[in-house]
């Protein structure tokens, strides 16, 4: 039978246990991952399964590395990822928090946009450190990103973002993520897309501040190409602000919704 052991085809006897193929292909690894999950050493394997080999405190080559970042994934995931473009509108507590999570799980290419630069009160929520302050965020995160994943393609627009430049920022992507602060910038880029960006999905927010109930936050399918995530009510105003927890769920809402659509899982369970 074949099965695949870190992304090569490897033919195996059928019975076959891990700990065969281990020792077979990587002697001396003490995490076996098999279809994603960590398995002792005397599983059976089975026709079709895929299995990662790795040894802990190892850094392994270039050509190996890529494949064992996503060896906890769902099977069969990151090929279709990979081959995938999303755009991000705004990168700051939602933005840049649904990159890492996109980056992570390698998505091929992400396209970010934001004009503003990393100042001190962005760190109570958004992906970025003491000492990037005064950069322009997507220059940051752009570096952080690399370092999370290498294999991902980051093309950053530190710019405006218009109704006349949103097409063209983010033209190829199948999805872009709406991750502003303001009312009116969020409605200009559902609208800029919407209109004119045929068959590219969005994945909006709105109702994500303060320390509210966790389960408030959900997922809508507003209409074909149209998603949006939060409580609709939880506004930013004096008094309630926003904070890193309430808008991380959110924002791991959206990496999610994200993932579902380029996996070809569009509806909303009810």
């Amino acid at each position: 039978m074949q099965i695949k052991v870190n992304e090569q085809q490897a033919d195996v006897a059928k019975g076959t246990r891990a700990e065969t193929v281990r020792d077979r292909f990587k002697p001396g690894a003490d995490l076996i991952i098999l279809n994603g999950f960590p398995v002792p050493p005397d599983t059976p394997v089975s026709d079709g399964d895929e299995m990662y080999l790795i040894r802990r405190g190892e850094i392994p080559p270039r050509e190996e590395l890529e494949h064992l970042l996503v060896a906890r994934h769902t099977p069969r995931v990151y090929e279709r990822l990979k081959g995938s473009r999303v755009g991000i509108a705004g990168v700051g507590g939602l933005g840049s928090t649904v990159a890492v999570a996109l980056a992570r799980v390698g998505v091929g290419e992400l396209v970010i946009a934001d004009f503003d630069v990393v100042e001190p009160s962005n760190l109570n929520r958004q992906q970025y450190f003491v000492d990037q302050l005064g950069r322009y965020k997507v220059e940051a995160l752009s570096e952080t990103l690399r370092r999370i994943n290498p294999y991902v393609t980051v093309t950053p627009h530190p710019v405006l973002l218009a109704p006349d430049n949103v097409p063209t920022v983010f033209a190829g992507c199948s999805v872009v993520v709406e991750a502003f602060d303001r009312a009116d910038m969020k409605s200009m880029l559902v609208d800029s897309v919407i209109t004119n960006m045929a068959d590219t999905m969005v994945v909006a927010a709105s109702g994500l501040a303060g320390y509210g109930p966790n389960n408030a936050i959900t997922t809508r399918k507003i209409s074909r190409r149209l998603y949006l995530v939060g409580d609709l009510t939880s506004e930013a105003r004096p008094g309630n602000g926003l904070m890193a927890p309430r808008v991380g769920i959110a924002a791991s809402h959206q990496a999610n919704q994200v993932i579902r659509i380029l996996l070809g899982e569009t509806d909303i369970d009810r």
